[in-house]
């Protein structure tokens, strides 16, 4: 039988760090879980831009965040809300809304520095979106470096044969670049995919013929779990883990070698 792993990225693949912004409090946090904040609200929704976060270092740092998206035709997609949004609701309240600001993002960026040089792995901006209100409550920095063991793992899958997957919510362009370090087939790679998304990629895969291992570390796997054959949680990242996925996985791994270790 054929077999396919599909690899949820940050926090899985790789070590993530992220700077969260709580907008309305001017308060700056490297220890909050993003989807943790959006699962404990009714209508939040997390909001993936889709550029290079660098780019806003040589614009005004007081440019209202509606004005650098609609100047710069930037792109967004939902990666994760507590409930039913279309992209054309999050769109009006991106285009009107009146309060964050250019140094809402970049003021993150120096405690990524610290952490990662170099800061371009995975590096990419997202806000946390309030629908009811119209309003962006926090913005979300982040960038990252392979776990040790990465490189090995994905080494050691490919000599088995089984075909490699990335299924995240990051965004595209981070994930295109993750695909091509790891040598893994782009069209393998999606980008910003919903918890949904994330879901119909392991079904698409099953019901071409393949055995399907989802391995993952957060809320928005949990579709994928759900449909996968096998699914492992993996909490390299050291993170406290949703009780929620506790239950819905087949094994828990500390590091991401292990995968190679279980019977699939």
């Amino acid at each position: 039988m054929k077999k396919a792993i599909v690899f949820d990225n940050s926090g899985t693949l790789v070590e993530r760090y992220r700077v969260v912004k709580d907008i309305l409090n001017n308060h700056i946090s490297t220890n909050i879980n993003s989807l943790d904040i959006i699962d404990a609200a009714d209508s939040l929704a997390l909001v993936v831009l889709q550029f290079n976060s660098n780019k806003l270092l040589s614009l005004d740092s007081n440019m209202l965040i509606s004005d650098v998206i609609k100047k710069y035709d930037i792109d967004f997609d939902i990666s994760f809300s507590t409930k039913p949004v279309s992209k054309a609701d999050v769109k009006d309240i991106l285009f009107s809304e009146d309060s964050a600001v250019v140094c809402d993002i970049t003021d993150g960026f120096e405690i990524l520095r610290q952490k990662i040089p170099e800061m371009e792995l995975c590096n990419g901006s997202a806000l946390i979106v309030d629908i009811d209100l119209g309003l962006i409550l926090y913005t979300i920095t982040s960038a990252g470096k392979f776990f040790p063991n990465v490189f090995k793992t994905i080494d050691i899958l490919k000599s088995r044969g089984i075909e490699i997957y990335i299924a995240s919510g990051d965004r595209k362009g981070a994930i295109d670049n993750l695909a091509g370090i790891l040598n893994i087939n782009p069209d393998n790679a999606y980008g910003t995919v919903s918890t949904r998304g994330k879901g119909e990629v392991v079904s698409i895969l099953k019901d071409a013929g393949f055995k399907v291992m989802m391995v993952g570390d957060g809320l928005n796997d949990i579709l994928a779990f759900k449909n996968a054959d096998i699914s492992v949680l993996t909490i390299e990242q050291q993170e406290e883990v949703s009780p929620k996925m506790m239950d819905k996985t087949d094994y828990i791994i500390n590091d991401i070698l292990e995968v190679t270790k279980i019977n699939f």
